[in-house]
């Protein structure tokens, strides 16, 4: 869901060409797996399509990605055990509300059914996050 939010902002700010969108679970269970269906339909009902089909986080994500985003404590320990002492630091998705929850993990709506509330959550965060790659990692004529 993130990943489809994130990219969908990403292309309305006409920033495609200088930010990379990418997702990836911590597990091997779904590898190759579409999207869960709720998500699909709550993405749909905002207006955003999402074409994706899951991998798991690799090494190598820690020198691909400038930012790397955990979902929750779960997934930020495996990717931090997986990257190892690569130095590379891991956000909770979260921390980018501003003023929000820090810390804090998205509830997964696997488990709680509520995929509304977890877009509204994601939105959010995902909102804050593209403020700060565009504060943090654009040169100013590329964040405009």
């Amino acid at each position: 869901m993130a990943e489809g939010v994130l990219r969908h902002l990403v292309a309305q700010h006409g920033l495609s060409a200088q930010i990379e969108v990418d997702s990836a679970g911590t597990s091997h269970y779904h590898i190759g797996e579409q999207p869960h269906t709720g998500t699909l339909k709550v993405l749909r009902e905002h207006g955003i399509g999402l074409q994706h089909a899951a991998r798991q986080f690799q090494a190598t994500d820690g020198e691909r990605f400038d930012l790397l985003v955990a979902m929750d404590r779960d997934n930020l320990v495996e990717m931090q055990e997986t990257l190892g002492q690569s130095g590379a630091s891991i956000h909770y998705l979260l921390d980018f509300i501003p003023d929000g929850p820090r810390g804090r993990g998205v509830p997964d709506p696997w488990y709680t059914g509520d995929f509304n509330e977890v877009y509204r959550l994601v939105e959010a965060a995902c909102r804050g996050l593209l403020a700060h790659i565009q504060q943090e990692h654009l040169a100013p004529s590329q964040a405009d």
